[in-house]
């Protein structure tokens, strides 16, 4: 799967939507949790690293249609 450039707000909405929610933040980076899956924590910024959001499309199982 070819990643976009993403900001960081972008991807904690996609993980909103998909029933993640903001348990806090410290600085930049936004910690998501969700019931049943493995928190996540996303950096708040303007354009995330390929390999940064590479790690949590692994960790949280997104796919192409997410970034959509």
């Amino acid at each position: 799967m070819k990643l976009p450039i993403i900001s960081g707000g972008e991807v904690i909405k996609i993980r909103l939507k998909k029933g993640y929610y903001i348990r806090n933040q410290k600085g930049s980076h936004v910690h998501l949790r969700h019931p049943e899956k493995i928190p996540v924590t996303v950096p708040n910024h303007k354009v995330i690293s390929k390999k940064t959001l590479n790690s949590i499309v692994k960790a949280t199982g997104l796919n192409e249609s997410d970034f959509e």
